[in-house]
């Protein structure tokens, strides 16, 4: 009767001791995935597009250079506070009057961060990245010029099939009113990503949706298709249409429609965020 009651309790023990080197099987392999990058590596996509305006005339004031160039650096190659890795982030984007005579820059916006990394399994298998990031985002202007907000983010982003990957992003923003008058009306409190792969290792299409707080006004969307020349390689070319507000912080109450094309390069992985 002892024996059988042993018995019982050894195969629960072993079952559930199982079961923990199972999830901790998970939680390897999906911090693996972090730790299979650099330390430094980059952030968001690092491009250098050339395009003209869909909604106004075109020409040498008009047309421009928009580049990006992105990178982040993991602080530590364990995770710390409940699996999360520590993360600092710095991205640049420039909107360049290539054309006009003077050849000026019309805006610059910095972008640095500090983030906070989870990478887990979902059910099925499909690897995400949970993070909370705080984030300072302004165009180092001043005067009546200058734009500037900041913001903390939580963000879920899964690779939910071998061709999709799809992400969740929001924040609660934080505006000088007096700089910024109705800022968060544009820039909204979070944005849609997806990214899929028509043809993988050749082929892929990037959607970014970003809902402004007005009913149907504001917010944007951006779409691009990117073809890589060379499997070996990671850069694309790539043509990009964007639509909506706050492109740049500058303009963030104008309209625009721009269609671009160049060159990108993207993380090697899928991206925190």
């Amino acid at each position: 009767m002892y024996l059988k009651h042993i018995l019982f309790f050894c195969v629960l023990f072993s079952l559930n001791a199982n079961s923990q080197l199972l999830e901790h099987d998970k939680d390897f392999r999906a911090a693996d995935s972090l730790l299979k990058e650099s330390s430094f590596s980059a952030h968001r996509d690092n491009y250098f597009l050339t395009g003209v305006p869909l909604n106004s005339d075109i020409n040498r004031n008009s047309a421009d250079v928009k580049y990006q160039v992105s990178f982040k650096q993991r602080l530590t190659s364990k995770p710390i506070l409940g699996g999360f890795f520590p993360y600092l982030m710095y991205t640049q984007k420039a909107f360049w009057d290539i054309y006009a005579s003077s050849k000026p820059f019309a805006e610059i916006n910095f972008n640095p961060g500090f983030a906070m990394v989870r990478p887990f399994y979902l059910k099925g298998g499909r690897l995400t990245y949970g993070s909370i990031s705080v984030e300072h985002e302004s165009n180092g202007r001043d005067s009546i010029y200058s734009r500037t907000w900041n913001m903390l983010a939580f963000s879920l982003k899964s690779q939910v099939s071998p061709r999709w990957t799809v992400g969740l992003r929001g924040w609660i923003p934080m505006v000088d009113k007096e700089d910024n008058p109705e800022l968060t009306k544009y820039v909204g409190y979070g944005e849609a990503s997806a990214t899929y792969q028509l043809k993988p290792g050749r082929w892929s299409a990037d959607i970014l949706f970003r809902k402004g707080s007005g009913l149907i006004n504001y917010g944007s969307f951006q779409t691009q298709v990117n073809w890589k020349p060379y499997k070996t390689e990671n850069y694309y070319l790539t043509l990009q249409w964007f639509v909506g507000y706050t492109e740049s912080l500058i303009d963030y109450q104008e309209h625009k429609s721009m269609l671009r094309l160049g060159f990108v390069l993207k993380p090697e992985n899928m991206g925190i965020f």
